[in-house]
């Protein structure tokens, strides 16, 4: 018997941990969305800034196509060529020399937390494990890093917390001087807080928060698992800031959509590993590197990176023609197409009611806590596609604003 697969079917099968939107993708081409019935959706939300090239870009369907018809998985037992091409990429673009590849941002982030402190305790201290992080952080859903995340909603109710982490409000330096010692083995930041509400780290803080690190002789981890490759205009964010971090994650948009994320580091941090002390079973797997490498070359070109600013400039143009007429926005954040609208006082608690609203009138959009709007569209959305998706959402503002 064929299970007539509905929205409703969601329910009944899935863990009741998401509250999906009642229409279902079946296809994506580009910046657009079918759903089962045939309608199309603009999509501003990229996967939640995942799809960096969109949906089924077709140089990524061909890397897949041809990698799928060679090797699809040999474990870490094993190399294969993908991944070392890949980690080749990134280390000849980046600061770093070695590279770990898993499967999520999570991953990655508990990998760049567990290094930095066997690190420490290796290099320096037993004692040397104070982690420090921010409040409104996130850093990932294991629970390690749910836990260095600033987010209690996230980590609350699932027993005693991994000890020794530390949460300060971000941008402020003078918090971070007020609790950094000797027992700090890292500071840990997302240059723009994504699910925070899409914060961008100001140039003062990020260097006196290297020079404290530097004095303490704690690392500086970059969770750029949404804010780099690309999103923000240049391949990853602390490139613009003139300062360089000891470990940077990376995952969502590194496959274009497939799954894969990467921990990058230096050599000498890296020293104090040995193998058995960290692993995954299907990090480096052909499929995802091969998607990876295509998606890292078409990403870091010219092209696409000073696309990002354009493509800004016109969304922020179409929410101030939204805003002349609804007021419901009070201020725009976060860097290049990792876009967020905060809302006016008196719409506070209702981003969610946006986002709902906005699938009815077939656009797809994000929230980024319950007062923020988020967009985070392909890289290379057209700018038709920006114009046509933004009359839509005109249209959700609306009757959002006159419910």
């Amino acid at each position: 018997m064929t299970t007539k697969i509905t929205r409703e079917l969601f329910d009944k099968v899935i863990l009741p941990v998401y509250a999906p939107a009642q229409f279902i993708p079946v296809k994506g081409e580009g910046s657009r969305v079918w759903d089962q019935h045939g309608e199309d959706y603009i999509d501003f939300a990229g996967g939640i800034a995942v799809n960096a090239l969109g949906h089924c870009h077709p140089r990524l369907v061909k890397a897949l196509q041809e990698q799928s018809e060679k090797l699809w998985h040999v474990s870490n037992v094993f190399t294969n060529e993908p991944a070392l091409t890949l980690a080749q990429k990134l280390i000849d673009n980046t600061f770093a020399d070695r590279v770990f590849f898993a499967n999520s941002g999570a991953e990655a982030n508990e990998a760049a937390f567990k290094l930095a402190r066997y690190y420490a305790t290796e290099k320096y201290s037993p004692y040397k494990t104070k982690i420090i992080s921010f409040y409104q952080s996130f850093h990932g859903r294991t629970f390690f890093t749910v836990s260095v995340g600033g987010q209690a909603k996230y980590s609350d109710g699932f027993g005693p917390k991994p000890a020794d982490i530390i949460h300060v409000p971000f941008n402020n330096l003078d918090a971070v001087k007020a609790i950094i010692d000797d027992h700090t083995c890292a500071v840990v930041l997302e240059p723009v807080q994504g699910e925070g509400g899409l914060t961008s780290a100001t140039p003062e803080f990020l260097h006196g928060v290297r020079e404290l690190c530097d004095q303490y002789k704690a690392l500086l981890i970059f969770d750029e698992v949404q804010c780099g490759m690309g999103r923000t205009g240049s391949l990853f964010t602390y490139q613009q800031y003139g300062i360089t971090p000891d470990i940077l994650t990376s995952a969502k948009a590194l496959g274009g959509g497939f799954p894969i994320s990467a921990m990058l580091t230096t050599n000498e941090i890296a020293s104090v590993m040995h193998p058995g002390v960290h692993g995954t079973t299907y990090g480096g797997n052909p499929l995802a590197c091969a998607v990876g490498c295509e998606a890292f070359d078409i990403i870091n070109s010219p092209e696409v990176l000073e696309g990002v600013q354009q493509r800004r400039a016109i969304f922020i143009e179409k929410l101030e023609e939204i805003n002349d007429q609804f007021k419901v926005f009070r201020e725009y954040r976060g860097k290049g197409l990792l876009l967020g609208a905060e809302l006016q006082p008196q719409f506070h608690d209702k981003a969610r009611d946006f986002l709902n609203v906005a699938t009815e009138f077939k656009v797809m959009i994000l929230n980024a806590g319950t007062n923020v709007l988020r967009f985070t569209p392909s890289l290379i959305i057209s700018e038709n596609e920006i114009q046509e998706g933004m009359m839509r959402f005109a249209k959700a503002v609306e009757k959002v604003v006159n419910a």
